[in-house]
């Protein structure tokens, strides 16, 4: 841009020089005076950063990733540089995914897919991430131009489309496919999809697509008071689909459409869909690098700020045909899977004959008592400074009954009570 400004300044000055009449001077002096101001806006306007092209844990205030090696340097994670290995679709670009997406771009994740159709608006100003002079513009594009400027070494694709119609569902599966960022890549070309839409319809949609795909994905959402939320992990036959335990309302027959009335809509608060994006994202980084637990349910309830956890088990009657073929396939190999697990847990149990106090900074020794030997081990010694005396006897001595020196025959004594009784009888 400033370039070309200064290409219009310098042609702005030829033409002028070279034109005899004199009538156009004035013309030719304001669009002159225009470009000046306008090249002027250009150069003090902020500067994007260059593409890096590998991460470096150098700590210094010019390295955007510094911090976030340190979580390999910490022993969190193992390898952090693979987050440029991965790609994640964010469907719906609204108050959870476009923070969702933000945090990622920070993140340094390698590739973003955006799905979303709608456009900016004033009313949308209420929560986090978009800004009054996009107004107008599809989400999508939105989300492209800053997180651009955020990061620009995240490859970003966007997709202008609704996904519940058959040309958009067409087009959502073949980019879920579409392996041309990683080529060696198994399965999909994404390694994971975050549902942030509004809606049941659209989440069945994505919920029909990964189960196609066998593409594991995050679902999340906020309730229509912006006071509770959730996400949940669905692997496709081995945990619950979302049409394994559909809300009650689409259970009961009831037409999701006609709960909506005109003129009425869901509050919405920038602290819960920023919480639950947190949550989402969250974890999308302990299952993508693999550390931590990756959480199957987490619930949140902002009025007493409760988080409740549960799993779901996969319905071996539900009504999606391609849910039963994954569990299917999720039957057979689970027997190898669980073995390989119990393996894996015994290897890295700790030995019984270990000894755990072998070198401590404390100088601890632990002692076997079979090692100590001697008659006075384990009794005090008993002595005392000069002057002092035990007031009670020594705890260590048995202490025997006094014996009498009369020692009495028992065979006597039985023949004086038979004569004490002989005595009484007769009386």
């Amino acid at each position: 841009m400033e370039g070309e400004l200064k290409e219009l300044l310098t042609d702005l000055k030829t033409l002028k020089s070279s034109l005899p009449d004199r009538s156009y001077q004035a013309l030719i002096d304001k669009m002159q005076s225009r470009l000046e101001h306008l090249s002027t806006i250009a150069t003090s306007g902020p500067v994007q950063r260059l593409k890096i092209k590998d991460m470096s844990a150098e700590v210094v205030d010019s390295n955007p990733y510094s911090r976030l090696m340190a979580l390999q340097r910490m022993g969190i994670v193992d390898n952090y540089e693979r987050i440029r290995e991965f790609s994640v679709a964010i469907v719906g670009i609204g108050g959870v995914g476009s923070v969702a997406a933000e945090m990622l771009t920070r993140c340094g994740i390698g590739r973003l897919l955006l799905y979303d159709y709608d456009t900016v608006e004033l009313a949308n100003m209420n929560r986090l991430f978009f800004r009054p002079e996009q107004a107008g513009m599809t989400k999508t594009d939105a989300a492209v131009q800053t997180l651009s400027d955020i990061n620009p070494d995240v490859v970003l694709e966007s997709y202008t489309l609704n996904i519940t119609t058959v040309q958009g569902f067409e087009t959502f599966m073949s980019s879920l496919r579409n392996k041309s960022f990683c080529p060696s890549k198994e399965g999909c070309g994404v390694d994971l999809v975050l549902s942030c839409v509004d809606n049941y319809e659209a989440r069945m949609v994505v919920n029909q697509a990964c189960n196609e795909l066998n593409q594991t994905w995050m679902e999340s959402g906020v309730s229509e008071n912006a006071v509770s939320g959730h996400i949940q992990l669905l692997v496709p036959g081995e945990t619950a689909c979302f049409a394994c335990a559909p809300p009650l309302v689409v259970a009961s027959g009831i037409d999701e459409r006609t709960l909506k009335r005109e003129g009425v809509c869901a509050a919405s608060l920038p602290t819960t869909m920023g919480v639950v994006a947190g949550l989402l994202v969250q974890n999308t980084l302990k299952y993508l690098l693999k550390f931590g637990h990756v959480t199957p349910y987490l619930g949140y309830n902002a009025l007493k700020d409760y988080f409740p956890t549960m799993e779901m088990k996969p319905n071996p009657q539900c009504s999606n045909s391609a849910c039963l073929e994954r569990q299917k396939e999720y039957a057979l190999v689970k027997p190898a899977r669980d073995a390989a697990t119990k393996a894996k847990m015994e290897s890295e149990a700790p030995s019984e004959t270990e000894c755990l106090h072998e070198d401590n900074e404390w100088n601890i020794s632990v002692v076997d008592d079979t090692d100590l030997q001697g008659p006075d081990v384990g009794k005090s010694s008993g002595s005392l400074p000069e002057g002092l005396i035990h007031e009670l006897p020594s705890a260590d001595e048995f202490q025997k009954p006094p014996v009498s020196e009369e020692s009495a025959d028992p065979v006597d004594d039985l023949e004086d009570l038979k004569r004490q009784l002989e005595a009484l009888n007769s009386d």
